[in-house]
């Protein structure tokens, strides 16, 4: 399974199911319907092996992958529009009703999803 750290009040909004896209530079490698778990961090991590101790908050399945628009700054609880980005769509939410520590990393990465074993979750989306 892959892993996504995002920075809060991002990643509580996305558990939630108050933010639907969430907003990068880069194309992620993931295949239609793969699950991801969402784990919330602190901190921006800006450099490649550099990670934090972060909460896992949601496993997500991405949809649509296109170009930020104007119009989507409310569904990415945006605060401003930069031309360049990309959305993506998150199509599926389970919250993690009981959300435990675990590592926050940079991009995508892989994990054993044998974490989740214990983890109570809850479809918002």
């Amino acid at each position: 399974m892959k892993a996504l750290s995002i920075v809060r009040p991002a990643g509580t909004q996305i558990a939630n199911g108050l933010k639907t896209l969430e907003i990068r530079r880069w194309q992620p490698d993931v295949r239609i319907g793969e699950e991801i778990l969402l784990v919330k961090n602190e901190h921006f991590l800006m450099t490649d092996g550099y990670g934090e101790v972060g909460t896992a908050v949601a496993i997500i399945t991405l949809g649509d992958i296109r170009e930020f628009r104007q119009e989507d700054i409310l569904e990415a609880c945006a605060s401003y529009y930069e031309a360049g980005w990309l959305a993506w769509e998150i199509k599926t939410i389970k919250k993690i009703e009981n959300p435990f520590p675990f590592r926050a990393e940079r991009k995508l990465y892989e994990i054993d999803d044998s974490v989740l074993n214990s983890a109570r979750l809850m479809k918002v989306r």
